[in-house]
């Protein structure tokens, strides 16, 4: 989440509450943790229970500059930066991989625009540019393996699964609306003499002692091999453009929304089949995050409006109904009573709305990602604060745990 680019809306009236030194906020791939980029460096926590874990800004490499993206790898030493804020640590079309375990750079790749997006994986680094995603090694020398073509991604639209098993890449398409899915372990790798025309020559290799594990990048030299995907799925998502996606963590759906707002649809990432139309609500919003429960059972999505919600994904059979005038259905989502006349009505009439949803303190934008318990989903604010709630899978009351300052 990108908190000093706010998306800003005609409707409101207020001042939103932000916290001024706050720039960047993610979780890990499993939201068992979470990074924060602020203006002067960035900090480490574990979610639930929440405790800081780590701190870094006194360091040489972070004095009086920002970090405007993190990118964690799992629960690793290993992370990505780039530089934000009123005064950016690194330059902001640098992508910079820090190892924690000896408080060094060991590694930067630079493109020709503004770097978006970064998403780490085993043995990837993918980043997002304004009309690119590409995907490099993450090994001892990394080098650019591919480089997709995209729509206009000025919101940096990204995701990958989060299982150790899988690597599915989801990311806008050339056409807007769409969205193009790899499988990273199925690219074949052959012999060639070429590399990204986006990676400069220009970036350095940092001449220092690097401990074993640690990367370093010389784009000066060819890459070994081209990847070539053995297939990239395209999905016909939205009208409008892609603002946010999600993957789940075994890599077989895909979660989108579009600029719009109002509906986030659900795919099969191998065959592309519309599994949820699921509604948020009727009037624009700016999605923040999607985000599936690591069971694949559960969805949570939040916007600028400070609302979460959260959609079964399963079938439940004994869901008890819910007050008027939503009837339950056999997911336990909410339906309109007219649903038995949606072939005649228009399409609002037959969509699934969210089963429990909530609204953060102060109204602020948040992302979301799910708790240790299976009905409990963990909140990142704008306002500079980290939240708790738990919902009941039936009736859908949601009751917020605890609320911590996290800067």
């Amino acid at each position: 989440m990108n908190i000093d680019r706010p998306v800003p809306r005609a409707s409101s009236g207020s001042q939103e509450a932000f916290a001024p030194e706050l720039l960047y906020a993610a979780f890990n791939q499993d939201y068992g943790c979470f990074a924060i980029g602020t203006q002067s460096g960035f900090r480490i926590f574990n979610s639930d229970p929440y405790k800081e874990k780590m701190r870094r800004g006194d360091p040489i490499e972070f004095k009086d500059g920002g970090i405007g993206i993190v990118a964690l790898l799992y629960r690793s030493n290993y992370l990505a930066f780039v530089g934000g804020g009123r005064n950016p640590q690194f330059p902001p079309n640098k992508v910079m991989l820090w190892d924690d375990a000896t408080s060094k750079i060991v590694a930067e790749l630079e493109f020709r625009s503004d770097v978006l997006n970064v998403q780490l994986k085993r043995e990837r680094i993918v980043v997002a540019l304004r009309n690119k995603c590409i995907v490099c090694s993450l090994e001892a020398y990394p080098r650019p393996l591919h480089t997709f073509e995209t729509s206009d991604n000025n919101r940096g639209a990204l995701a990958i699964s989060g299982g150790s098993q899988t690597s599915i890449l989801a990311f806008p398409g050339r056409q807007k609306g769409h969205i193009q899915i790899v499988d990273l372990k199925s690219c074949v790798s052959t012999s060639a003499n070429s590399k990204s025309s986006d990676a400069l020559p220009g970036a350095a290799h940092r001449s220092r002692s690097l401990s074993r594990g640690s990367v370093s990048v010389d784009p000066s030299v060819p890459a070994a091999s081209t990847v070539y995907p053995a297939n990239i799925n395209i999905i016909a998502a939205h009208v409008t453009a892609i603002s946010a996606l999600a993957v789940s963590a075994d890599g077989s759906m895909v979660a989108s929304a579009s600029e719009k707002g109002t509906l986030i649809r659900i795919f099969d990432t191998v065959n592309g089949r519309l599994l949820h139309e699921l509604r948020r609500g009727v009037d624009r919003a700016d999605i923040y995050s999607i985000a599936f429960s690591p069971d694949n059972t559960r969805l949570c999505v939040s916007s600028d409006k400070g609302t979460v919600h959260i959609f079964n994904l399963e079938a439940k059979q004994n869901a008890a109904q819910p007050p008027a005038p939503v009837a339950s259905g056999k997911s336990g989502n909410r339906h309109s009573n007219l649903k038995f006349m949606k072939d005649l009505l228009p399409k609002y009439f037959s969509s699934e709305w969210s089963f429990a949803h909530f609204r953060v303190a102060n109204e602020v934008r948040c992302i979301c990602g799910f708790g240790n318990e299976r009905n409990s989903v963990i909140v990142l604010c704008a306002d500079g604060t980290a939240q708790k709630y738990s919902f009941d899978s039936f009736r859908g009351n949601c009751v917020r745990e605890w609320y911590r300052k996290f800067i």
